[in-house]
């Protein structure tokens, strides 16, 4: 059986503790020579923590629902996944405003809206 490798950026469920013992999605921030997992950063509290491989708990955020079409009409709420037609597979770590979100993509973070009312 081949082991799977991972690369910085890829993203991970990691139960984080600071953030009350959570599992969400968190970012690979640095990996082996062999390719396994060292760090990641948790995108909510910003804390870098150290990563160890529990099979029940974690795998490749891709392979996780990757959620529904993103919709600005949609009220989200933090934790939920999307699917952006232009940024692809995203987490909702924030509520900013009534209307307005932060969420994690691939290649960063972005604000987007939502909650909004169709004039």
């Amino acid at each position: 059986m081949e082991k799977q490798t991972f690369a910085v950026g890829d993203r991970v469920e990691k139960v984080c503790l600071v953030c009350g013992g959570e599992e969400r999605g968190h970012v690979v921030a640095s990996v082996t020579k062999r390719g396994q997992i060292s760090r990641v950063d948790c995108p909510k509290c910003s804390t870098r923590s150290s990563f160890k491989r529990d099979a029940k708990r974690t795998g490749r955020r891709a392979s996780a629902d990757p959620g529904a079409p993103y919709d600005r009409m949609r009220t989200y709420r933090t934790g939920q996944t999307m699917t952006h037609p232009t940024f692809g597979i995203g987490e909702v770590t924030a509520l900013i405003e009534p209307q307005k979100i932060d969420v994690l993509f691939a290649d960063r973070m972005r604000r987007l809206i939502h909650s909004r009312v169709q004039a």
